[in-house]
């Protein structure tokens, strides 16, 4: 069973930056894994935000956070990350981790069923 925890989240003012935490537990190694975060907005659907391949090499945002948000992961910490600068209020939401078990290690993933495992949420909030 893969087990992912997001950490992080919180209130911050806009123009502020978060690092969001995805913690793997158990026996799962968050280095076998292509690694996506995604979002929801009260009312909204899920969407995606932010992408890595298995490998690490590749990378790939949705256009809105290009340049903001920086994907990444510390395979010795077993863990992904989401470091979120210049935070706007239009990013608040909930916001999830998702790992895939089957992949090409170059690929990155960016719809929200090609994931196989998904985190709680955590839920990030920004004031104007």
């Amino acid at each position: 069973q893969v087990q992912l925890a997001e950490s992080g989240g919180g209130l911050v003012q806009a123009g502020g930056s978060l690092r969001l935490s995805c913690a793997a537990s158990g026996r799962t190694f968050i280095s076998n894994y292509a690694m996506g975060w995604f979002r929801q907005a009260p009312g909204k659907e899920r969407e995606f935000v932010a992408a890595m391949s298995q490998s690490g090499g590749n990378t790939y945002y949705t256009y809105s956070v290009k340049g903001r948000f920086i994907i990444s992961r510390d395979n010795a910490k077993n863990a992904a990350f989401l470091q979120m600068n210049s935070l706007k209020p239009e990013d608040t939401a909930v916001y999830y981790c998702a790992a895939k078990g089957r992949y090409n290690s170059l690929r990155y993933y960016t719809g929200f069923n090609e994931y196989d495992y998904w985190g709680q949420g955590t839920q990030v909030t920004v004031s104007s």
